[in-house]
């Protein structure tokens, strides 16, 4: 096992727990605006749907075919067009407190805070997100995540986006580290996998969906597994 000095996380569905901070907020949303009253019959209907359009629209936005202001809106504009909800304005209105209200969630991924409380005292660790950097900042506060870290690196100030190896590039040079005394820890394996990868930098690949086996230096399955890993 190389002498890594400084480790790189995702932040999304990596620490912060994604997929309950965002569907407590929706749900929150939806009764807020009185959807059923507009035709939505049940909360599981409009996250199932609200998911499957913001995934495809993340992945227009990694592209850059799609920019920030356009992606907060047409999530909900699509969303609610689906239904049978022509309704700009609400969509722009539920976008604009879907921003606010999301990041205040403080859920972790189970075994986030032990695994950072015993790799701290042994790494420098950062972040590497695609996220925008005014809202994951406000996540990391609200979480307790930001005690861990020294450097969050987002897309936005990087100029470039997970896998482009020019993100990785500015985040080593932001810490004054070297791509072989580095690893990165994510979920995405296109975004923090492979494009670490292809940047120099080891990694280990959090398959938390259980996907099929894929190359990377390490996989693990749950955060407690991390730990063990990195300090033997």
């Amino acid at each position: 096992m190389p002498a890594y000095r400084h480790l790189f996380f995702d932040l999304d569905r990596t620490l912060w727990d994604m997929d309950r901070n965002s569907r407590e907020t929706l749900e929150e949303l939806y009764h807020r605006h009185k959807l059923k009253e507009r035709g939505i019959l049940s909360f599981d209907q409009f996250s199932e749907k609200y998911n499957a359009i913001n995934k495809e629209l993340w992945q227009r936005y990694s592209k850059g075919l799609v920019d920030k202001d356009a992606l907060r809106v047409l999530r909900y504009r699509q969303t609610l067009a689906f239904f049978g909800i022509k309704d700009d304005k609400l969509a722009r209105k539920i976008g604009e407190e879907y921003i606010v209200m999301g990041p205040l969630k403080p859920h972790l991924l189970p075994g986030t805070e032990d695994a950072l409380k015993k790799l701290a005292p042994h790494f420098q660790l950062h972040i590497i997100t695609n996220g925008f950097e005014e809202v994951q900042k406000i996540k990391m506060k609200h979480s307790g995540l930001h005690v861990y870290f020294k450097e969050l690196i987002t897309s936005e100030r990087s100029g470039h986006k997970k896998p482009d190896t020019r993100m990785f590039a500015y985040a080593l040079k932001k810490c004054r580290v070297k791509a072989q005394d580095s690893i990165m820890i994510g979920d995405d394996y296109e975004a923090d996998i492979a494009g670490a990868r292809q940047a120099g930098i080891d990694q280990v690949w959090f398959n938390i969906d259980k996907q099929a086996a894929a190359d990377a230096t390490h996989t693990i399955a749950r955060l407690d597994e991390l730990p063990p890993l990195l300090l033997r």
